[in-house]
């Protein structure tokens, strides 16, 4: 779905409204929700927008049911009731929100594939190990991937997870030779690049009142290295 974009501030985008739900795209750098700094959120950035265009008096509903790691950009939605919330969030606990991920990647990667691999989480590190073979400790995990793209000896992929584990697509992808480029973490260092190039780009649902299945998708994000294949 595609309707007027509205761009706010800190180059948050917002793609839809109605009285039930905001959608909106997260650029990489903003937190999906106050950290308790004064980073900027979606949350209290999205807050403020609806109190100002429709003059909302006292504190703004909002209800954030789902979450973007802060370097990752992408398409969010949120809920203006409670019921909404409700709604959606039960749709996420059941899998019924479909995600889909876009990354550029170093090295040429053709056609389309699944890795599977496991992983372990280490939360005081905030860092992931991947193994090919099952070991105690590590869950099974695996992604779908497409080629779709190719330039300047990087690639453009299309990605869809199977499970929902932390830094899955920035640990797999890295494990199995194309890092994602601007990963300090995981992936390619480079200086051209000052963010992670992986966007949640595609979110489809229903809607939570109108029952309808709704899809939106975020434009190519400005800058290296997205500008190789806008």
């Amino acid at each position: 779905m595609v309707g007027e974009v509205k761009e706010i501030t800190n180059g948050v985008k917002v793609l839809f409204e109605d009285n039930h739900i905001i959608v909106a795209i997260k650029p990489a750098g903003v937190l999906s929700q106050s950290d308790g700094s004064s980073a900027p959120d979606m949350l209290t950035i999205l807050k403020a927008y609806i109190k100002e265009e429709y003059s909302k008096p006292g504190e703004v509903y909002l209800g954030l049911v789902h979450r973007l790691d802060r370097p990752v950009s992408g398409v969010m939605v949120f809920a203006r009731t409670s019921k909404a919330a409700s709604r959606l969030s039960e749709q996420i606990r059941t899998r019924k929100v479909e995600k889909i991920y876009r990354c550029v990647v170093k090295g040429i990667l053709e056609g389309e594939g699944r890795l599977e691999d496991f992983i372990s989480k280490d939360e005081d590190k905030n860092i992931v190990t991947v193994i090919d073979k099952e070991k105690p400790g590590f869950k099974a995990s695996f992604l779908d991937y497409k080629a779709m793209a190719s330039k300047d000896g990087l690639t453009m992929v299309e990605v869809k997870l199977g499970t929902g584990r932390s830094h899955q697509i920035r640990a797999q992808m890295a494990h199995s030779g194309y890092p994602l480029i601007g990963d300090q973490k995981y992936g390619d260092k480079d200086k051209r690049c000052k963010d992670i190039a992986l966007e949640a780009y595609k979110l489809s649902f229903e809607h939570p009142v109108k029952r309808d299945c709704i899809t939106f998708e975020a434009p190519i994000p400005p800058g290296y290295p997205w500008s190789l294949f806008a």
